[in-house]
């Protein structure tokens, strides 16, 4: 194992990329074997208003539509969302030696997070790449598996993407640059019930010191409670012969367009039974959806056309989701209608 990195799948997407965001939603081609990975109570987007603050409008019928979209406008001739460039902020100039790491006097039941030096300037909010050098070791024992140090190169981390293991993902919240911090990480923040290499065990418990080098703004992914994930109420769908939405919440925020990039929250349910399959809400933060050719059809056209602070009710067909096989790491039959509910927290341009 060379990083902390999040051992997870993409559902939703037709491609399989290295590291995937930690939601069993997202491929609709590549490895079909679900990962069980960790879950945490993250932070997510409001049922009752945008999750950029922008309140949405309850429509109480909600409103019906196919859901192949033909506008013309697009990422690449109108921004969707006005996003400041981004500057490298404060970050330190010399790389610190490899600490000794001492490990917790009992195994962490919860992530415990101790700052050993504070830094300086702002600290890392969702959505900013965070720099790192760090050590890992197994907090039963401490012993190393792996360290940055030794191979004299930094590791970038941005935050709220999924790409790590869920306790680096909130243990780096608040991070200065410059800063040291140690996290005590129970295994369900960890790797859970997976090995990784030779020394990490199932439910291992990890301890990790790690040294902030820089912290970059980058784009802020607005968080609220997972508790505030919504409880609607879905009727099943069965036989659909084209797919559609219903916008059970109307934005008022900025657009999704072809090209731009989503980010999510995501309800898939299992069309003939309306049982519910897969949640982003308990990952922690809305996950990265482009409204392109990767993804599949019919998240991409039952998205464009919201509007930030919305919820949509997709009903896709087998033709625009997984094929008439469906899919078995989803749990979802051949020939099943999929059902999602999708909560826009954030529109990010292309190339932006």
């Amino acid at each position: 194992m060379r990083h902390p990195l999040r051992p997870s799948v993409q559902f939703f997407t037709r491609v399989m990329p290295a590291l995937a965001v930690p939601l069993t939603l997202l491929a609709a081609c590549g490895s079909d074997t679900k990962q069980s990975g960790s879950t945490t109570a993250g932070t997510l987007a409001s049922t009752n208003s945008s999750a950029t603050g922008t309140a949405g409008t309850d429509s109480s019928a909600g409103t019906s539509s196919d859901s192949a979209n033909t506008s013309a406008k697009d990422c690449t001739t109108e921004s969707a969302a006005d996003v400041t460039t981004t500057t490298a902020a404060a970050s330190s100039t010399t790389t610190p030696t490899k600490p000794t790491v001492e490990i917790p006097k009992t195994l962490p039941t919860k992530l415990e997070i101790t700052d050993l030096t504070e830094g300086t300037g702002e600290p890392a909010q969702a959505g900013d790449t965070v720099e790192v050098n760090y050590v890992g070791v197994r907090s039963a024992d401490g012993t190393e598996f792996d360290n940055s140090y030794d191979r004299g190169s930094t590791f970038p981390v941005v935050l709220g993407q999924g790409s790590v293991i869920q306790g680096w993902e909130q243990g780096l919240i608040g991070i200065k640059a410059g800063g040291r911090r140690q996290l005590d990480i129970p295994a369900d923040l960890a790797y859970g019930d997976q090995p990784q290499g030779d020394v990490i065990k199932a439910g291992d418990a990890l301890t990790f010191v790690i040294d902030a080098v820089s912290v970059t703004p980058g784009l802020h992914i607005p968080t609220v409670e997972v508790a505030d994930k919504p409880k609607v109420d879905v009727k099943p769908s069965i036989g659909a012969t084209k797919s559609s939405f219903t916008d059970l919440i109307v934005g008022t925020g900025d657009e999704a367009l072809a090209g731009c990039t989503a980010y999510v929250q995501l309800i898939a349910y299992r069309g003939d039974t309306a049982a519910e399959l897969e949640s982003t809400w308990e990952n922690g933060v809305a996950q990265p959806l482009p409204l392109d050719q990767q993804t599949l059809p019919g998240i991409v056209n039952g998205i464009i056309g919201m509007k930030v602070g919305g919820r949509r009710e997709l009903i896709i067909t087998p033709e625009d989701a997984f094929g008439a096989e469906g899919s078995s790491s989803l749990s979802l039959p051949a020939g099943a209608d999929l059902i999602m509910v999708v909560d826009l927290v954030l529109v990010q341009p292309a190339g932006s």
